[in-house]
């Protein structure tokens, strides 16, 4: 992807307007390889659009690659630690470069899910029951206290990565071991045995959520970006009165975590049908395999819609 392409059709005034947009992409963390098809779908439906719009690898010298280049804003398509956790946002608000998705702080929190997680269970938003473990913790009183079997996640990642469902306090041991490897920070979250739903969220508005089945033990890497037997159900299968009250959580979620602009909430409902909040995903994957995508098709959107929607909201910071 060369950071010096653009686009040469003649746009609409209004994208036009936008000015000369620079996709940031790849980064240095765990989740780069995803980071890079995001930052290619995104800029090849900009240009299509009519955006003069270019492409920039981001690596450690971060600010010397966006020094180096004029633009107008920036399009943020950069997953994990480095991207999607503040540290870009800030560097661009310094700068005065507009940028797409959530500000600073919000940025940094939803990044964290300890954070996140005791935000919501502080205003009443129900979430998993959870612990954060290290290499001295009780393996089988930590399962214990959690009902018996949890989801191992490192505290600070995205797409599934280090994560590891358990059921034994071996397990565990090893799940922390190989999470630790991400991320210092080792969070044990009780598991919610039901559906999986996903909900978009554009410009102050949940889209229509999509249902997540898949024949593996959870949600993982390989059934977010590999497998294609992963079952994606929009409409949901939710009845009108359940389907706003899951829009209505992400929403609330979405809000008090301060986010703007776009993201997408991670919801588990239990076997009764009670709402579980995961997390907010502030730069959520724009891959063949991603959700938001979808969920805006399901709304009349198509990406190249979707994407300068996503950049017409741009702001500096608040």
């Amino acid at each position: 992807m060369s950071q010096n392409t653009t686009h040469t059709q003649t746009a609409a005034p209004e994208v036009t307007a936008l000015g000369r947009v620079a996709v940031l992409f790849g980064g240095q963390s765990a989740e780069r390889e995803i980071s890079l098809q995001t930052g290619a779908a995104v800029l090849e439906a900009l240009q299509s659009a009519g955006v003069d719009a270019f492409g920039i690898d981001i690596g450690a010298n971060a600010i010397e690659q966006l020094q180096a280049q004029p633009m107008d804003r920036a399009f943020i398509a950069l997953h994990g630690p480095g991207g999607e956790d503040g540290r870009i946002q800030g560097v661009l608000e310094y700068m005065g470069i507009p940028y797409t998705g959530s500000e600073v702080a919000a940025s940094a929190l939803a990044m964290d899910k300890l954070r996140s997680k005791q935000l919501w269970a502080g205003i009443g938003l129900s979430t998993p029951a959870f612990a954060m473990v290290d290499a001295g913790s009780d393996w089988d009183q930590v399962l214990k206290t959690l009902g018996g079997e949890a989801i191992v996640k490192p505290a600070h990642e995205g797409s599934s990565i280090g994560m590891a469902r358990v059921q034994s306090g071996e397990e565990l041991e090893q799940a922390y071991q190989a999470a630790a490897r991400y991320d210092g920070n080792v969070m044990v979250e009780r598991l919610i045995t039901g559906s999986e739903y996903t909900v978009a969220i554009l410009d102050g508005e949940a889209l229509p959520p999509i249902k997540l089945e898949t024949d593996h033990r959870f949600y993982d890497y390989d059934a977010k970006y590999l497998a294609n037997d992963t079952r994606y159900l929009c409409p949901c299968g939710l009845d009108e009165e359940r389907e706003q009250a899951l829009k209505d959580l992400s929403l609330r979620a979405f809000d008090s975590l301060g986010c703007r602009g776009w993201g997408r909430v991670d919801v588990m409902a239990d076997q009764l049908g009670h709402f579980y909040l995961l997390e907010v995903n502030t730069v959520p994957g724009m891959t063949s395999h991603s959700l938001v995508p979808m969920a805006a098709r399901a709304a009349g959107m198509d990406f190249a819609q979707l994407v300068v929607r996503i950049l017409r909201a741009s702001q500096s910071g608040s």
